[in-house]
Order: C-alpha cells, then sequence, then structure tokens
C-alpha cells in the first residue's frame, strides 16, 4: 500500500468499521465510504518505533486534477476544517479524522506525511482515497433530518412505490430505486462531473459540491439529456423502436448502468416518473433525503399567466395554437428534498421540489429547483427557484373556450378546483399512500387558498373568475372501472332544475390521451337530441367496444369522456369531462420458501390475457435491489384470449434484508403489466 523500504509499511482505512458507523456498508464494505461531520478512523502501522520528534501530515486531494488540496489540521482549531487525532500504540497508531458539516462531497485522496523536525518530507503514502458523503443524521449538515423513521425511509430504503393514473384512479407502480446497488454511487459522481458546470470550471464546480442547493439543481438539469450529457431522453408518444419504451422500466439502476457503459449517451426513454424515480435514486445515494411526490391534474402553464386556457372548435376538437400550449396532466411526478436554505430568508428550509422533467427552462437550463414547499403554499413567487411554475402546477385555474367559425371566443368552463388533487408520496409506515396536499396549498375553496391565489396571482398580474352560479341544467358522467380489453358504458346525465320541460343537444366524444394529454386521437362520437322533464333527470348512454379505443389508445391506457350540452334555454354551452383509467390484469408473483443470502430460490409469475385477440413477442422483464439485476425473459409463441401464462426465474439473493421483486409484462397489444414480491432474505 505504501513505499516498500519506508517506515510507513501500511494504512489501514477500517471500511468495516467506518462504513458501518456511517450507515454505507449496503454501498461497498471494501472501499472506505463516509459521511461529512462524523469523525472516522484510520490506523498507520510502521516497521519500526516512530522518530522522536517527527510528526504526521494529512493531505486532501479533490478532483481528477486534485485543483482542491486541503490541509488536515493537527488539532481542533477555529473555524469548520478538517482536523485530527493521533494516539500511538506499540508500532501502530489511530488517526481519527474529523471532516467539517459543510465538507464538500466527492472522492478524497488522502496523503500521508511523515516529516523531520525540519521540515523536510521524510516519506509520503498516498495511494489511498474515500468517498464522502451528505450526513442527514449530522445536526450541522445542512440536510439534517432530526426523525430516524424518515431516514430510513427517504436515505436507506431502495424501493418506492409511485403512484400514477387520475386523481379519483390512483395506481400504484413499485420502483426499484436501487440506490446501494454495486458502482452506483460511483455513476451518481460521474453525473455531477459531467455537468456543463463541472466540465466549465471544474474547480469552481468542485468547492460548490459542498452545497445541496447547488448540487440538487445540478442533478435535475443532469437527469434530462435536454442541453447536456444528461442521462434520459424523454419521449412522450410511440414510437420507442429505437430505445426502451418508459412504461417498461421498473427501476433506476439500468437505467444508470446504461448511461454510464454508453460514455455518458442519453438512455432512451423517459417520461415523468422515470425521471423522478432517477433523480431520487441519486439524491438518495448522495445522501440527500428524499421523496417521489405525485400530482395529480397537474397543470403545465407555459405563458405564466396561473391560468390553463383551452380552445376547441364548435365540435369540442382542440384547436393547437402555433405557440407551445398549456396543458393540463393526469399526473406528473417530481421528487422533494429535504435541506435547510441559508441562501433565503427564514422559514424556507425543509422539503424542496425538484424536477427532473424537462418542461421549461430555468435560467437557461432545463431544471426545475429547489424550490421551498412553504413558499409554494403561502404563494411567495419571488423566492428562488421557479416558485411561479410550480404554484400553477398545484393552483391554476382552467378556462375553457369555445372558438367560433367567426374567430369570436366563448368562455364555457371556469375550473378553479381542478388542478393539484391528492397529491401523493409513500408513507413512512409502509407500502401505502400519504396525501401531502396539504403541505403545498391550503383546502381547495377556503378563503385562505382564494386569498394566497390573489397574492400569488397580484404578481403576474391576472384577473381570477368569480365561480359562474349553476344554470338550471346540470352535466355529469359516470362509469365503472373497465379493465382493458372489456367494452364499457359511459352515462352521460343531464338533470333539468328547471321549472318547465328543456330541449337540448348533446355531444359525447371519447379520446384517447397519454397521461399529459399531448397526444389525443378521438375513439368514438355521439350527437343526439334529449329532451329533459322539469325536475327530472335524463341519462344517456355511450357504449365504447375494445374495437373503438383499441385503435386509438395510448401505452398509458386512459381515455378521456367529454360532454357538451347546448339549449336555447342556457346562454352558455355547459361542458363537462371525465378521465378512465382503464385498469390491467394482475401479474402474479410467487417467492416460495426461506429465502437466504446467495441461496438459489426460484420465482413464479402468472398473468391471463383478458384481449379478445391473442398476444404476440411477450417478455417478462425481472429485478430487485439486493435481489438480482434487470433480466429478461421470453414467452414462446402466442398467448391466446383468456390463457393463463406462466414463466420462472431462479437467482441467487445478493443482500440480506426486506427486498422487492419487480416483474413487468410486454407485448403486442398489451404492455405495462406489472406485479411484485416482498422477499425477506434471511443472512447464512
Amino acid at each position: 500500500m505504501a513505499n516498500n523500504k519506508g517506515l510507513i509499511i501500511d494504512v489501514d482505512l477500517r471500511s468495516h468499521e467506518n462504513n458501518l458507523a456511517h450507515r454505507t456498508r449496503e454501498i461497498d464494505r471494501e472501499r472506505l465510504i463516509v459521511r461529512r461531520g462524523q469523525p472516522f478512523s484510520i490506523t498507520l502501522q510502521f516497521s519500526d518505533s516512530f522518530p522522536p520528534k517527527h510528526h504526521l501530515e494529512l493531505v486532501l486531494q479533490l478532483g481528477k486534477t486534485d485543483k482542491v488540496l486541503i490541509k488536515v489540521q493537527k488539532e481542533h482549531g477555529a473555524g469548520a476544517k478538517w482536523w485530527f487525532s493521533q494516539h500511538a500504540a506499540q508500532d501502530e497508531m489511530l488517526l481519527t479524522l474529523h471532516s467539517p458539516a459543510d465538507a464538500i462531497i466527492g472522492q478524497y485522496h488522502l496523503a500521508v506525511l511523515m516529516m523531520s523536525p525540519d521540515g523536510r518530507i521524510v516519506e509520503r503514502t498516498d495511494k489511498n482515497s474515500f468517498h464522502l458523503l451528505f450526513n442527514p443524521w449530522c445536526k450541522d449538515d445542512a440536510v439534517y433530518l432530526p426523525d430516524e423513521s424518515l431516514l430510513q425511509e427517504y436515505v436507506m430504503n431502495e424501493d418506492g412505490i409511485i403512484y400514477m393514473g387520475s386523481w379519483d384512479n390512483i395506481n400504484s407502480l413499485p420502483w426499484n430505486f436501487g440506490q446501494f446497488e454495486d458502482y452506483v454511487m460511483d455513476i451518481c459522481f460521474e453525473v455531477l462531473d459531467n455537468s456543463k458546470e463541472a466540465l466549465k470550471n471544474s474547480e469552481m464546480d468542485i468547492e460548490r459540491r459542498s452545497d445541496p442547493v447547488y448540487v440538487s439543481r445540478i442533478i435535475t438539469a443532469m437527469v434530462n439529456s435536454n442541453d447536456d450529457r444528461g442521462v434520459l431522453r424523454g419521449r412522450w408518444h410511440e414510437p420507442y423502436s429505437d430505445g426502451v419504451a418508459p412504461h417498461r422500466w421498473t427501476g433506476s439502476v439500468p437505467i444508470l448502468q446504461q448511461w454510464s457503459e454508453a460514455g455518458t449517451s442519453a438512455v432512451k426513454y423517459g417520461q415523468c416518473w422515470v425521471f423522478a424515480g432517477v433523480a431520487c435514486t441519486v439524491l438518495r445515494c448522495l445522501g440527500i433525503p428524499t421523496r417521489l411526490i405525485t400530482n395529480f391534474s397537474s397543470a403545465h402553464d407555459v405563458d405564466g399567466n396561473l391560468s390553463l386556457d383551452f380552445l376547441l372548435t364548435e365540435s369540442l376538437e382542440h384547436i393547437d395554437g402555433k405557440d407551445r400550449q398549456d396543458s393540463s396532466w393526469n399526473f406528473h411526478c417530481w421528487v422533494e428534498s429535504w435541506m435547510r436554505r441559508d441562501d433565503l430568508p427564514k422559514a424556507n428550509d425543509g422539503w424542496q421540489v425538484l424536477d427532473s422533467t424537462p418542461q421549461e427552462r430555468s435560467d437557461g437550463e432545463f431544471c426545475c429547483g429547489p424550490c421551498p414547499v412553504t413558499a409554494i403554499k403561502e404563494g411567495n413567487l419571488g423566492i428562488k427557484y421557479d416558485a411561479p411554475f410550480v404554484f400553477a402546477e398545484v393552483n391554476a385555474d382552467i378556462i375553457y373556450w369555445i372558438v367560433k367559425q367567426n374567430g369570436q371566443r366563448q368562455k364555457i368552463r371556469v375550473d378553479q378546483e381542478s388542478v393539484g388533487k391528492n397529491i401523493s408520496t409513500k408513507s413512512v409506515h409502509g407500502d401505502h399512500r400519504e396525501d401531502v396536499t396539504l403541505h403545498y396549498k391550503y383546502p381547495e375553496g377556503s378563503k385562505k387558498e382564494r386569498e394566497v391565489y390573489e397574492k400569488a396571482g397580484h404578481r403576474v398580474t391576472v384577473l381570477t373568475n368569480k365561480k359562474a352560479e349553476p344554470g338550471q341544467l346540470q352535466l355529469s358522467i359516470k362509469h365503472a372501472k373497465p379493465v382493458f380489453g372489456t367494452d364499457f358504458d359511459v352515462i352521460v346525465k343531464v338533470r333539468n332544475e328547471g321549472g318547465r320541460d328543456t330541449h337540448a343537444q348533446l355531444t359525447m366524444v371519447a379520446m384517447a390521451v397519454t397521461y399529459n394529454s399531448l397526444h389525443l386521437e378521438e375513439c368514438k362520437r355521439q350527437t343526439v337530441s334529449v329532451t329533459v322533464p322539469a325536475h327530472k333527470a335524463h341519462n344517456e348512454v355511450l357504449r365504447l367496444h375494445y374495437d373503438d379505443y383499441v385503435k386509438c389508445v395510448s401505452e398509458h391506457h386512459l381515455i378521456r369522456v367529454k360532454a357538451l350540452l347546448k339549449a336555447p334555454e342556457e346562454n352558455e354551452p355547459i361542458m363537462t369531462i371525465a378521465n378512465i383509467s382503464l385498469s390491467l390484469p394482475e401479474l402474479l408473483v410467487q417467492v416460495p420458501g426461506r429465502v437466504t443470502v446467495q441461496k438459489q430460490v426460484t420465482a413464479n409469475f402468472s398473468f391471463t390475457n383478458p384481449l379478445p385477440v391473442p398476444l404476440k413477442g411477450g417478455v417478462f422483464t425481472v429485478e430487485g435491489a439486493g435481489l438480482l439485476s434487470a433480466t429478461k425473459i421470453n414467452v414462446n409463441g402466442d398467448i391466446l384470449p383468456g390463457q393463463k401464462v406462466s414463466a420462472k426465474l431462479s437467482f441467487s439473493p445478493m443482500r440480506a434484508g426486506v427486498r422487492k421483486l419487480l416483474v413487468d409484462f410486454d407485448s403486442d397489444r398489451l404492455k405495462n403489466v406489472k406485479g411484485h414480491a416482498t422477499v425477506v432474505v434471511h443472512k447464512k
């Protein structure tokens, strides 16, 4: 390890003991990985007794070109600096190193220098290195989180749940963050090393890596590949044939590995939950407490006026403008990271929104955040970073306009309550959903909520609309929870609260949409004349057959139904909208028997084809942190309608603990079928 002829014959970094004390043993047992603000000890072994009046000096070097040099002080001096103490015993010396709680994170090279009484270097050994991470267990670290149960979830848990679907039909997708899998930490630092800032000025970038605000912002830019050497390329509609469809991924590790192995070439393809999943992995790995958030009915406000304007023709077709348009996403995922905001006024510490999905530029880059959740709740839109954009995501009003043939616009619906619903994250107490909507805003429709909206809106001079009084005709849509592959009914109810019978024209349109509503295709349309007696209701049925929607449905299996009612008695047409998620069959995953580290076990998985047509090209993808790396199993032949398909896979678990085995099934006509099993892996 050191010079063969020298006095120092061995430097023991004591990785096993240090990594256990620093909660990094899951990352690596052989290499030294420690957390800042917490001491760690190494031992020096000598071939002979330590010469009198000689002393040791320690020097740390950071960065590939060792541009940043840090001399470790001999005793605890003034100011937050690196320092060390030493204790000699026979032919061995124990050195305890103390890093400041705001030390730079990264890979350090440690040089041990033996100095003569006259200040000459008698011996130098510098073949030792270690990694330093953020320390949320240290009260002086900016990412300190004083709750062990939260730290176990938001730093140590390698498995998570991503919530998807629609606000009234929420689905859960298990996700393998895998932040402690082999070499993931090295890839996380590779992500930082390839940022524009690092490539432009490596020394300045390294010095700023002590700040979680800077590091987390870099990560939101680098998880997407817009403008830089980022990890993932986004794509929001088929074809995905030159890459992996976003819904195929079940975890972050294969994405990070592929990016690194391809020499930082962007991995194809991601959508919001994939970007958020990868960002969560990188942030947790570096030691920043992070959780994945889903906002249902999420607004993408392009022009910054805190309202979404949707233009429709008189036949309910979307009008695409020349400019990029506002949109309302069924759901949108980002992450929150926990940190102190020393760069902002008080009351902005705690959870910060970080969004790595490339949507709008922030200071010229495709990144978003960190933005304090408290600033969003209070409508403080002058707070950095990107508060107006995040505020609109959870608070924008939606205004629907019909554009008549003469170009005149008619406002037909103002919706102040749909955006920002059921904001969700995985609970710390198990695999169930925690609703965090009230962290982002006051109760919908409350006086305080409108006050905050007015306060925020005042900054961008937008006039909010007073709620329209309900007319005598009311419109609503009802539907069951249909399974993809079946025929189903949508019931449009017209209620007449007036004192006389009403004649009206009802148009119903079913469209296939992606989760972000950017890809719309009409499946079925029906226009009928209805007569509704006074104080009565009329139900109109729109029957959707599998053949109606299979031609146009996206991989998200979402149908949007719009109903428009025009009646001579009403000044304006009435419109209502419903999003219908088509559920997928259950994929059963079983791992029978007692499971032990490095002992082979067999997993079984199966599901039944619900479609009235055969499935071709079936493939299962299996992965799990601590269990096995992503593995594919091809299904031979066609899977007939109603046929059960089964597969099995043998593997040897790598690490003990409670683990999740995740399985995805894809084929030509049925994609995105997921299943999982919890596996308790025992020590040998």
